[in-house]
């Protein structure tokens, strides 16, 4: 098998129309395919070469703070976290830093997670070109032991 790419990353939801007016109207996100109706369906948004699908077609699949989070990569992270907090947006993480990013955690009105997101510049592209020679220690060469295995009471050199 050869995977070729993610095709979608999908979020169960517990009512579709509540879901569509956090998605769209706070994240702004614009649909690109919908079946079904507003009591169940799925909806399709594009961002970039990547697809988010919600969905409540399986009682089955219910939404959770613990599963898959998508992580949403924003052009002013301050700015964005600004704007949830004008939308009253459940955080469940301040804006914090790692050492790649900077990042806030966000809830959808299911409790599914949603990263706010802002990388840094690439850590990589400080190191030098060809990686520094690092003096190496020389070991000593350990000679092969001679194992001696017993059979039938009498002893065999290996």
């Amino acid at each position: 098998m050869k995977i070729l790419e993610f095709a979608f990353v999908c979020y169960p939801v517990t009512e579709l129309a509540r879901a569509r007016d956090f998605y769209e109207r706070i994240l702004g996100f614009t649909p690109a395919s919908f079946w079904g109706d507003n009591t169940k369906g799925w909806i399709e948004y594009e961002v970039g070469p990547h697809t988010l699908a919600l969905t409540n077609f399986s009682d089955d699949w219910k939404p959770s703070t613990q599963g898959v989070t998508l992580g949403l990569e924003v052009d002013d992270l301050e700015q964005s976290v600004a704007e949830l907090e004008g939308h009253q947006v459940q955080f469940t993480l301040k804006l914090t830093q790692s050492p790649v990013c900077r990042f806030a955690i966000i809830q959808d009105p299911d409790g599914n997670k949603l990263f706010i997101h802002k990388r840094h510049k690439p850590i990589l592209s400080n190191l030098p070109v060809k990686p520094a020679k690092l003096p190496m220690k020389k070991t000593k060469k350990i000679a092969k032991k001679k194992t001696v295995k017993k059979t039938a009471g009498k002893a065999k050199k290996k």
